[in-house]
């Protein structure tokens, strides 16, 4: 059982490099708690392995429901779908979830040239994020974006 449940992308190398930076960095600032990290979970998560999806379904949500907070990554094209639907879980088991959503998009609220560019087709600047994900997150807990501010905000759920 871990404190913490860490939901977010893992197939690219990229994402689990990503991961494990930051699963790294909560580590160290929050010693005596415990994160589950899926990707790490070599048993179920290991693709050489074989899982089907109801075992990869059950293994992940007992974990999560074992923690007493979720971090969700909110970066990507989309929320990731797996994401998505552990952010569903800890939100009905009243699990906190922390998002953290780093998109560099989200810059310029204030321009005047980028608002005026939302009235034209296919031309937003700004990210999009899945409202009713996002609703769950904010519903149940925050969403910051950036790592400094992820670990204050991890504080105030631990």
């Amino acid at each position: 059982m871990a404190d913490v449940y860490f939901a977010a992308p893992l197939f690219a190398q990229s994402e689990q490099l990503y991961n494990a930076h930051l699963v790294k960095e909560l580590r160290s600032a929050f010693p005596t708690k415990t994160f589950y990290l899926p990707q790490e979970a070599a048993e179920i998560n290991d693709k050489n392995n074989y899982a089907d999806a109801k075992q990869i379904a059950q293994y992940d949500t007992e974990q999560l429901l074992q923690s007493q907070l979720m971090i969700a990554v909110l970066d990507g094209p989309v929320i990731d779908v797996g994401v998505a639907s552990e952010i569903g879980v800890a939100y009905q088991a009243q699990i906190p979830i922390v998002g953290l959503f780093t998109d560099s998009r989200q810059q310029g609220a204030s321009n005047s040239q980028k608002l005026k560019a939302l009235g034209e087709i296919a031309e937003s600047q700004f990210p999009y994020a899945n409202l009713y994900t996002i609703g769950l997150v904010k519903l149940n807990g925050a969403i910051v974006n950036n790592e400094e501010d992820l670990l204050t905000s991890v504080a105030k759920y631990l």
